[in-house]
């Protein structure tokens, strides 16, 4: 496995991260001592992908639901008058 020192990795990290994207790992080391392991990503998995309306049908929201709670709001914002 490829091991860089961290001055040679800054000044040619397009071309190692691709190395890396294509399964060619490598090693950044500070100093001579490794401090890093690049590995590419795995490809994501199909049908793994969170998509809208996946919970569809397993509540209801009821029909007052923008009045719930107004008259303890209300209060909270105006206090109580004395």
């Amino acid at each position: 496995m490829l091991t860089v020192n961290i001055h040679e990795a800054k000044t040619q990290l397009s071309k190692l991260v691709e190395q890396a994207a294509q399964g060619e790992s490598f090693i950044i080391a500070k100093a001579g001592k490794p401090m890093v392991k690049v590995v590419p990503l795995a490809p994501a998995e199909a049908g793994t992908a969170s998509r809208l309306g996946f919970m569809a049908g397993e509540f209801s929201v009821p029909e007052d639901f923008d009045q719930m709670g107004s008259g303890e709001i209300e209060h909270l914002f105006a206090g109580s008058k004395a």
